[in-house]
């Protein structure tokens, strides 16, 4: 019987496998949460690279938030993540759910970068 870990580890693989077939070339924006707090990365996998990180753990975000683990914080880390991968020159992404439901706060994220300016 398999563990949730590893179920999660095997949702995680066959996202990121479908993800790399449709990308031609975007980089990935890619959300993790914890029970405490929600992280957003556009990484370029050609590269290797981040081209722009947020998290609600920022100094700016965690003076205005009321708590990392709520859909104002994801919105938020949306908001950011979206101003600072604009700034790096990157407009398209494609979306990396992870091994998340789309749903809540990773819901809130994208949507937040999608009024942003990102594309996906």
């Amino acid at each position: 019987m398999s563990t949730g870990n590893d179920m999660q580890a095997r949702r995680r693989a066959r996202l990121r496998f479908a993800l790399r077939r449709k990308a031609s070339g975007r980089p990935r924006l890619s959300v993790f949460r914890s029970g405490k707090h929600i992280y957003a990365q556009v990484i370029d996998d050609g590269a290797g690279r981040t081209l722009a990180a947020a998290s609600s753990l920022d100094r700016a975000l965690r003076e205005s938030l009321r708590t990392g683990a709520d859909k104002d914080a994801a919105a938020a880390v949306g908001k950011l993540v979206a101003e600072r991968a604009l700034a790096a020159g990157v407009s398209a992404v494609v979306f990396d759910r992870g091994a998340y439901l789309y749903h809540g706060r990773v819901k809130a994220l994208a949507e937040a970068a999608r009024e942003g300016g990102l594309s996906f």
